[in-house]
C-alpha cells in the first residue's frame, strides 16, 4: 500500500487501483526502432498524476529511450504518447509541459547557482520580479539559499545535483523526468538525497518519472516500478508487490537477492501447491493462489531473509527445509549472509539479522545446517 502525507495524517495513494481514474500519461503500443534495432517494443503503460514512477532495468533494456520519448527528444516509430489528455507524440520538447534532469546535471559553469536556476525562466521571458521570486522559492526548496552566488565548481556533487533539480522544477512542469540523477553521488549521500527527492515531489505534487538501474533506489522512492527487459515491460507494480510477488524468474532475480529452486508440480489442493525438487529431502509446499498443472516445471523463489538457519532439523509443522554445509559467511554489520552448499553443489543463501554483538558465531564454516522457510515464505514461478 502506497501512502502520501496529508498534514499529520497518512492517506492511501493508489490511483492505479481505481477503474475510473484517468492516467496523467498514457503510452499506447509505443515502438521505437533505430534501424533494425528495436529499443522499445510495442509498449503500453499508464502513469498517474503525482506518482513517483520508476523505469528499472539493466543497460540496453530501453528505459532511457522511453524517457527521451516522454521528453520529446525522440519520436516513436509507432504508437502514441498522451500527456494530460493531449497526444504529444510529435510535439517538440520545448512545447511540452515536461522538464528533464540529466545525469550530468548540465549546469552552466560560467553562471552562478541563482542564474542557472533562472535561465529557463528568462528564456520564457517571465517578468523580472517573478523570476526573482521563483528563484528564491526554488533555492528554499532545495536548501541552497546560502549558495546562490556560488559557481557550480564551488559546490559539492550533492549540491550541484540540487541546483539541477531546482532548475528543472523552476518552470513548474506537469512532469519531471530524471535520468539516473543520483548516479554520481556516493552511497550515503545518494540514500539521503533519495528521501529529499521524495519529500520535494510530495510537497510539489508533480509527477516524477525516474530512470535507474539501482534496485534499492527504485524500491525506496517509487510509488510503482516498471521492470523492463529487451524493450518490453515485464511487470508493473508497487515495490512491495514486485519484491514479494515477482511474476517471473527474471524479475525475482533482478530485484534484490533470491534463491530459486527448480521443481516439478506434484499437486495442488486447498490453496497449497506441492512440489518435488532434487534439492530437498521432503516435498516442498507453498501456499499460493495460482493455476498450475501437475507434472509441469516450476520454480520456487525464496528471499534469503525468509530462510531460517539452524543446526537441528526444523520441528515446526508446515515448514519446508533443505540440508547442507556452511560454505562461506559474509558479515555486513547489520546482517550475516550464510552461503550453504547443498549435496549436489547448489549454493543457497540465508540472511540473518545480527541482533547482538558477535563474539563467537553459533554457526560457522563447515557446519552441517538446515535451512527452513514457511509455506507462505516462498513464491511459485511458472516462467
Amino acid at each position: 500500500m502506497n501512502q502520501k502525507s496529508s498534514g499529520s495524517e497518512r492517506v492511501e495513494f493508489a490511483p492505479w487501483r481505481d477503474p475510473g481514474a484517468l492516467p496523467h500519461v498514457r503510452l499506447d503500443n509505443v515502438t521505437k526502432r533505430f534501424g533494425d534495432f528495436v529499443a522499445v517494443d510495442d509498449l503500453t503503460l499508464d502513469i498517474y498524476e503525482r506518482e513517483f514512477f520508476s523505469l528499472l532495468g539493466p543497460s540496453g533494456c530501453g528505459k532511457t529511450t522511453l524517457l527521451r520519448m516522454l521528453a520529446g527528444f525522440e519520436r516513436p516509430t509507432s504508437g502514441t504518447i498522451v500527456l494530460g489528455g493531449e497526444d504529444v507524440s510529435g510535439v517538440p520538447p520545448y512545447r511540452r509541459p515536461v522538464n528533464m534532469m540529466f545525469q550530468s546535471y548540465a549546469l552552466f559553469p560560467h553562471m552562478s547557482v541563482e542564474k542557472n536556476i533562472a535561465f529557463g525562466l528568462k528564456q520564457d521571458r517571465m517578468p523580472k520580479g517573478e523570476i526573482e521570486a521563483r528563484v528564491q522559492e526554488m533555492l528554499g526548496l532545495v536548501q541552497l539559499e546560502k549558495f546562490a552566488r556560488r559557481a557550480p565548481h564551488q559546490l559539492s556533487g550533492g549540491q550541484r545535483q540540487r541546483v539541477a533539480l531546482a532548475r528543472a522544477l523552476a518552470k513548474k512542469p506537469k512532469m519531471l523526468l530524471l535520468d539516473e540523477p543520483l548516479g554520481a553521488l556516493d552511497r550515503k549521500l545518494r540514500e539521503q538525497t533519495q528521501f529529499e527527492l521524495m519529500n520535494i515531489q510530495e510537497k510539489l505534487g508533480i509527477t516524477f518519472v525516474i530512470v535507474t538501474h539501482d534496485q534499492e533506489e527504485a524500491m525506496t522512492v517509487s510509488s510503482r516500478i516498471a521492470v523492463m527487459e529487451h524493450g518490453r515491460i515485464v511487470q508493473v507494480s508497487t515495490p512491495a508487490e514486485i519484491y514479494e510477488y515477482p511474476v517471473s524468474r527474471y524479475v525475482a532475480d533482478f530485484i534484490g537477492d533470491v534463491n530459486i529452486l527448480p521443481c516439478k508440480v506434484t499437486g495442488a489442493e486447498d490453496g497449497d501447491i506441492r512440489l518435488a525438487t532434487d534439492l530437498a529431502q521432503t516435498p516442498v509446499v507453498i501456499t499460493q493462489d495460482i493455476a498450475v498443472n501437475k507434472g509441469s516445471d516450476a520454480w520456487v523463489a525464496i528471499r534469503p531473509e525468509k530462510m531460517r538457519i539452524g543446526t537441528e532439523p526444523p520441528d515446526q509443522a508446515g515448514r519446508n527445509w533443505l540440508k547442507g554445509q556452511v560454505w562461506d559467511i559474509g558479515y555486513l554489520g547489520d546482517l550475516s549472509i550464510y552461503h550453504v552448499r547443498l549435496a549436489n553443489g547448489t549454493i543457497v543463501k540465508s540472511a540473518q539479522t545480527n541482533q547482538t554483538r558477535l563474539i563467537k558465531r553459533p554457526i560457522t564454516w563447515d557446519d552441517e545446517v538446515y535451512l527452513s522457510w514457511p509455506r507462505d515464505g516462498g513464491v511459485v514461478l511458472t516462467g
